[in-house]
C-alpha cells in the first residue's frame, strides 16, 4: 500500500514540477491510470513495503532544480523500462507511457548529465594514457572548481554587505 502512495506521489511531483499537468483533470486521469497499473502489478501485496521506498528517499537529497532534473530523468527512464514489458494494449498503460515520454523529453538535459556521470565511472584510471590526460586537465578542473565555489563566496559576501543583521 505504501508503494502505491509513493509511486503516485513521485509521478505527480515530477509532472507538476515540470509543468506537464496543465490542470487538475489531467492529474485525476493520471491517478486513475496509475490505480489501474497498481492493480495490474498487484502492488498491494505485503512485500511492497519491505525495505521502504525505492525512489522518494533518493529524491530528498537532491535539492536544487538542476540536480533534481538529473535524478528525475533516471527515475523516468526506469519507469519507462518497466512499462516496456507490460501490456501496451491497455489504455492506462499507454497514457502513463505517453506522459512519461513527454517528461523524458523535457528532462533530456538531465539525461545527458547522467550519461556524463556514467561515462566518468567507466574511465580506467589505471590506464597510463588516461592518467596523462587527467594530469594535463587537472589545473583546468581545479580552476572550474574555484570558479564554482568562488561564486558562492561572492554571493555570501554580497549578502552580508546588504544585510543589516
Amino acid at each position: 500500500m505504501a508503494f502505491q502512495t509513493y509511486s503516485l506521489f513521485v509521478l505527480s511531483v515530477i509532472m507538476i514540477s515540470f509543468g506537464h499537468v496543465e490542470n487538475r483533470l489531467n492529474l485525476l486521469q493520471l491517478q486513475n491510470d496509475i490505480d489501474k497499473l497498481k492493480a495490474d502489478f498487484n502492488s498491494s501485496h505485503s512485500d511492497v513495503a519491505d525495505g521502504g521506498p525505492i525512489f522518494t528517499e533518493r529524491l530528498s537529497s537532491w535539492t536544487e532544480r538542476n540536480e533534481k532534473r538529473i535524478i528525475l530523468s533516471q527515475i523516468i527512464s526506469m519507469y519507462l523500462k518497466m512499462l516496456e514489458n507490460t501490456d501496451r494494449s491497455k489504455a492506462h498503460v499507454r497514457n502513463i507511457a505517453e506522459e512519461l515520454h513527454t517528461l523524458k523529453e523535457s528532462l533530456s538535459d538531465g539525461s545527458k548529465k547522467m550519461e556524463d556521470l556514467k561515462d566518468l565511472t567507466k574511465l580506467q584510471m589505471s590506464d597510463l594514457k588516461i592518467q596523462r590526460k587527467a594530469v594535463n586537465e587537472l589545473f583546468s578542473v581545479l580552476q572550474k572548481l574555484g570558479d564554482t565555489s568562488g561564486s558562492h563566496k561572492r554571493k555570501r559576501r554580497q549578502f552580508q554587505r546588504l544585510c543589516k543583521c
